[in-house]
């Protein structure tokens, strides 16, 4: 009889070459790219995905950081190119590589995980049960370890931000996107094993892929329940807010005001402006508080702004709620959200004294640093509650958690998209909104001072969409919401647990050889 316990039952060819999974894993993390805009052609991600996992499957950990760092490079080499634009190259090969160290790390571990999983699970059943859950779960640590380290981390670019346009959307709703990540893990590795599985049939090698993925695409949305409406114009000025930027002061500001005033007259509960649309300080400077204060008291609407505070020392990544005069001709803020997380090396430099001699002439752009605010993520709005999420806070998961903590029934999104360009950076973070729709079930304004501004509706579908760099207006009734979805349920549950599932299975890999590296050793090495 067998020992099924210490022998693989796996039949494995020579492993590949090394150069060969180096230009597979270049192929893979391209293809992974495809699924995200500009192209959009979701599948290819799963597809990408599928190939980085299989191509793990026969490497040493030496040789899974090396491929791992070659197949992450290419993945967010290419996902993330719109960095260059006004940035030049230094900033996008920086935060690459910071992802390709951990991308790396992650594949050294998906690779043990293949190594000791025929060994901890040999049993056809165990191994197709449980060692697509551990690799999925070890797929999930890495992507929620790269969403919140270091200096706050990088959440761009998970699995589930590919599928805004997939049939897989509505699972947001169920387990949210960290959930959505591990489903699209799990079943490509699922489908990884079972092709590579030589026990199996070639029809239950078809059926058992095949069977999960129709299950995934099958099940229901979480009804959203509509419990109000909220008339807001949006207003997208296709303002210069770029770095580098040739306007003048208060260019921004005029821009936005010159577009709203074609709505003097309309009806409208809320007027909602994107990030930087006020490039002066209406608390410190009256020409700016008169222009606002001119449009609150003729659309008789309070009006959601963005712009740069201060207090004292601090400076503030800000978005006002300015107010319908109490007296006539005289605004006032009457909430204000300070973003709560500014983003390292672009809104401030951490460890500045470390940093900045090592590259004083691009440091230089980023001459202040941004506070780190402290206020609540909501406004009162018409008797609304809207949560504020300003630019690149819509990929921030404690942000919403906070949100919708705080009684949000519907979501603004100011952002400013200048500093890319016409590339597709502003239909990624478009795309995320999308999903953050769905995750909180509900509507969220995402606008923009260039583009791409659009009003999404919880079941994930565009009301409207505005051309990117046009002058324009949002004028809808939107609903709000009121339920609470079981992802918002959920919180951070099911990432802690699935987190923590792999690395229970990357322990109980390292204990599963114990007794072949024991039985190994000379007799009486260990006494008798």
């Amino acid at each position: 009889m067998k020992d099924w316990g210490r022998q693989s039952v796996v039949d494995r060819s020579t492993p590949q070459p090394l150069w060969v999974s180096v230009i597979l894993a270049i192929a893979a993390g391209w293809l992974m790219d495809l699924g995200f805009p500009d192209r959009g052609w979701w599948p290819l991600t799963f597809a990408g995905l599928m190939l980085m996992l299989w191509v793990a499957r026969d490497l040493t950990i030496p040789r899974a950081l090396l491929v791992g760092a070659v197949g992450g490079f290419s993945y967010y080499g290419i996902l993330i190119t719109w960095l260059t634009v006004y940035l030049g190259i230094i900033p996008w090969l920086a935060l690459t590589l910071a992802q390709t160290v951990l991308f790396a790390a992650g594949y050294a571990l998906l690779a043990l995980i293949w190594r000791v999983g025929e060994r901890q699970w040999p049993g056809v059943a165990a191994r197709l049960g449980f060692l697509p859950v551990a690799l999925a779960g070890v797929w999930l640590i890495r992507e929620a370890i790269a969403s919140f380290w270091p200096f706050g981390g990088f959440a761009w670019g998970r699995l589930a931000h590919s599928q805004a346009s997939g049939p897989a959307l509505e699972w947001v709703a169920w387990l949210g996107t960290s959930g959505l990540s591990f489903l699209l893990a799990w079943l490509a590795a699922l489908t990884v094993v079972t092709l590579t599985e030589p026990r199996l049939l070639p029809m239950g090698k078809a059926i058992l892929p095949l069977g999960a993925a129709t299950f995934l695409v099958v099940w229901p949305g979480y009804p959203a329940t509509i419990s109000d409406t909220i008339r807001v114009a949006a207003i997208q000025g296709n303002t210069d807010a770029s770095l580098f930027s040739q306007s003048s002061r208060g260019d921004n500001l005029m821009d936005h005001w010159s577009v709203t005033r074609e709505l003097y007259g309309e009806s409208v509960d809320v007027v909602i402006w994107p990030e930087n649309a006020s490039d002066i300080d209406p608390l410190r400077f009256s020409e700016s508080a008169t222009i606002l204060d001119e449009v609150v008291t003729t659309m008789n609407a309070p009006l959601v702004v963005g712009t740069i505070t201060a207090k004292g020392e601090e400076t503030f990544n800000s978005v006002l709620l300015w107010d319908v005069p109490d007296n006539p001709g005289v605004g006032y803020a009457a909430d204000q959200y300070d973003k709560i997380h500014p983003v390292p090396f672009a809104e401030y430099l951490p460890a500045r004294e470390f940093f900045y001699p090592l590259a004083p002439t691009l440091f230089d752009m980023v001459p202040r640093d941004y506070s780190f605010g402290e206020r609540d993520t909501v406004f009162d709005v018409a008797g609304h509650t809207a949560g504020i999420a300003i630019c690149y806070d819509i990929v921030d998961d404690a942000i919403f958690r906070q949100m919708m903590a705080e009684g949000a029934d519907v979501i603004f999104a100011p952002t400013n998209n200048a500093d890319f360009g016409r590339t597709d950076q502003s239909e990624q973070q478009l795309d995320i909104a999308k999903i953050r729709a769905v995750e909180t079930g509900r509507t969220v304004v995402n606008t923009s001072t260039v583009g791409t501004s659009a009003i999404i509706l919880p079941s994930g579908e565009e009301l409207v969409r505005l051309p990117t760099f046009e002058e324009g207006y949002m004028l809808e009734e939107i609903p709000t919401t009121s339920h609470t979805t079981p992802a918002t349920r959920l919180g951070m549950t099911l990432e802690l647990g699935v987190s923590a599932l792999g690395l229970l299975s990357v322990a109980m890999g390292w204990w599963a050889r114990r007794p072949a590296a024991l039985s190994a050793r000379r007799p009486g090495q260990f006494g008798r």
